[in-house]
């Protein structure tokens, strides 16, 4: 121990210390993937990721470095590792290319958590049959909004055509410009096909609408079950128990069936979104005073003196207005 004449106490043993901490410095390199071969994730089961790379399929395990980020059917992902799809091989998912688009649901409209289910879609197909099940307007228009939140061109599909006519949906759905193709059992899929081809298409439906029957006749080797709507309460029996994607056997189209859905909330929704789908609307809607939600009771809503000018009908502002959340719309 030692005291310098003038100084203040210093002790002679103060650097047999405990050593201090060294941590390793981070570095902003990040890894570069760019050589691996991508793949797009078609099947997702029990923490294996089914992915197809030049039509070979290869199972994949999620990188560590991807923490808890979700990897979804339609992603696009770089596999390192063995993707030589030879049994007993595992490849892993070293990063996810970005998406262009999401398709959420929430569970209902109280439930604030979203819930993506696929990714990289940009065609939404809302299956629902005329008849057996009855359809339901209703879920139409939240799957439409649905539609309309992730950037993807709806597609409406009535199945089961030769139980009931679909002159009430197109009714209502026509002054929406919606794509509409009508189906019965064994007929010409050519109009459905043409659709299609070149589009990253999801269905989306309620259980016992013809999902898989449907995508059975349009992609073969599927073979995904079918089954059947009960007697008693109207309602299919889940047959997909996940979202899977296909290559369609003609043309450059995918198709991505997901499992039948009996609710579609929409809280991750921003209702903006559905005023934005409708570019003629919206461009009509910048002249509402602040605060218009664009129901039929406010008095100076821009889309009723559309309508009375002429410039929209009635009846596209209708069914408009039929949308979930339009009514909350605020500006």
């Amino acid at each position: 121990m030692a005291r310098a004449a003038g100084s203040v106490y210093q002790d002679d043993h103060a650097g047999f210390g405990r050593p201090a901490r060294r941590t390793r410095p981070r570095t902003k390199i990040r890894p570069d993937y760019s050589a691996l071969p991508t793949g797009r994730v078609v099947r997702i089961d029990r923490g294996r990721y089914r992915c197809l790379v030049d039509g070979v399929a290869v199972d994949a395990a999620k990188a560590r470095s991807l923490g808890k980020r979700a990897i979804l059917v339609g992603d696009l992902v770089r596999l390192d590792g063995d993707v030589s799809g030879t049994e007993g091989t595992l490849a892993r998912v070293a990063e996810i290319l970005p998406r262009h688009s999401v398709l959420r649901r929430s569970a209902d409209d109280a439930d604030p958590t979203e819930r993506p289910i696929v990714a990289n879609a940009d065609q939404l197909g809302i299956v629902t049959a005329l008849a057996d099940p009855e359809p339901r307007t209703g879920m139409i228009d939240r799957i439409l909004v649905a539609a309309y939140s992730a950037g993807l061109t709806p597609l409406l599909c009535l199945t089961k055509a030769d139980l009931a006519s679909p002159d009430p949906l197109l009714e209502i759905y026509g002054p929406l410009d919606i794509e509409v193709v009508t189906l019965s059992p064994g007929c010409d899929l050519a109009d459905l096909r043409r659709h299609l081809d070149g589009h990253v298409s999801v269905l989306v439906g309620h259980s016992g609408v013809g999902k898989s029957t449907l995508i059975n006749a349009l992609v073969p080797e599927a073979d995904l079950p079918t089954g059947r709507v009960n007697d008693v309460t109207g309602k299919g029996r889940h047959t997909s128990t996940s979202a899977v994607a296909l290559p369609l056997p003609t043309g450059d189209g995918w198709i991505i069936d997901t499992p039948g859905v009996r609710s579609f909330g929409l809280s991750h929704v921003d209702p903006q979104e559905i005023v934005a789908a409708f570019p003629d609307l919206a461009a009509i809607t910048a002249d509402c005073p602040r605060g218009c939600t664009h129901e039929a009771t406010e008095p100076d809503c821009a889309l009723d003196r559309a309508v009375r000018d002429g410039v929209l009908t009635a009846a596209r502002v209708a069914s408009f207005r039929r949308l979930p959340l339009v009514a909350a719309s605020n500006h």
